[in-house]
C-alpha cells in the first residue's frame, strides 16, 4: 500500500499504479467512518450537475466559480 505525503496546500499525489486502476482522472472524495474514499467519476453530468446553469457554457460557469471563491478568499483574509 503506497503512502503518499499531503502538501501544505492539501494535495496528495495518487500513484500513477493506481491512476491508471481508476480510468479516469476525475474523482469524488468523501470521509467514511474516519477513512479518505476516493471513488472514479466516470460520467461529469451527475457530478458537475450542481454547477449547471442553463444556456452557460461550462467555462463560463467555472469562472464563474472562481471569481466566487477569490471573494470569498479576499473577503475572509481582508478583515483579519
Amino acid at each position: 500500500m503506497p503512502i503518499v505525503k499531503i502538501t501544505r496546500k492539501g494535495q496528495v499525489t495518487i500513484p500513477a499504479q493506481i491512476r491508471k486502476k481508476l480510468g479516469t482522472d476525475i474523482v469524488e472524495i468523501t470521509i467514511r467512518e474516519g477513512e479518505v474514499v476516493i471513488r472514479p467519476v466516470k460520467k461529469l453530468g451527475g457530478a458537475l450537475q450542481k454547477y449547471a446553469i442553463k444556456g452557460k457554457p461550462i467555462e463560463e460557469v467555472i469562472e464563474m466559480e472562481r471569481e466566487a471563491m477569490a471573494d470569498a478568499f479576499g473577503e475572509k483574509h481582508l478583515s483579519d
